[in-house]
């Protein structure tokens, strides 16, 4: 009896464990997953390095925004004549991001590596008091639900600077091949000042 009762015990307990495994949700791509795509290969640069950066770098998707933030969703910012004044990227350039009080920017998918992926870009405002650059990550959960983290906060310039290196502190997930996931960053304004932004790069693995 004492026998039968056990296999009859262990045989409840192997389908209570099979119904939970059932029940457990599996990891869903979200919309970021399916905006990034192939993950295609990184064209990597180094424009910090008279700024004693050596890290390698990639454009966010139309990070010059020479093409007029193609990709980007713009709420109330808008693209305005003007590069950064160093032309990292290139001597002909001639376009930047302007973002009033109250506007966001978020740039278009990309790939990242998970350990600690750092961003890094120009940046002036329009009032050296009051005003800061609020820059938030997006990224997916293995459920597929989009989440938001702060990278950093810019401080204000009255000239074209570069960023201090923002490294993306989020815990980012392996939902892409090669322990790559897709991410996105918004830029928005804190304060009353008018802010402009150009040249967006992502260090996409901190090597």
């Amino acid at each position: 009896m004492r026998g039968r009762t056990l296999r009859l015990v262990v045989a409840a307990a192997a389908v209570a464990i099979g119904a939970a495994g059932a029940a457990a949700p599996a990891a869903q791509a979200g919309p970021l997953v399916a905006a990034a795509g192939n993950c295609p290969a990184n064209v990597l640069e180094q424009p910090f390095t008279r700024w004693l950066d050596p890290l390698s770098y990639t454009l966010v998707p139309d990070g010059t925004l020479e093409r007029s933030a193609a990709g980007w969703s713009l709420s109330r910012a808008k693209v305005v004549s003007g590069n950064e004044t160093f032309y990292v990227h290139g001597a002909k350039e001639s376009k930047s991001l302007s973002l009033p009080a109250g506007s966001t920017a978020t740039t278009p998918v990309m790939c990242a590596g998970i350990d600690k992926p750092v961003l890094r870009f120009f940046a002036k405002s329009s009032s050296p008091l009051l005003s800061s650059l609020a820059v938030d990550v997006l990224f997916e959960s293995s459920s597929g639900q989009v989440l938001s983290a702060p990278v950093g906060v810019v401080l204000p310039s009255s000239t074209w600077q570069p960023t201090l290196p923002l490294p993306v502190a989020a815990s980012l997930l392996p939902l892409l091949p090669a322990s790559q996931t897709p991410v996105a960053f918004r830029f928005r304004p804190v304060g009353s000042a008018t802010w402009t932004i150009d040249d967006v790069y992502l260090d996409p693995r901190h090597k």
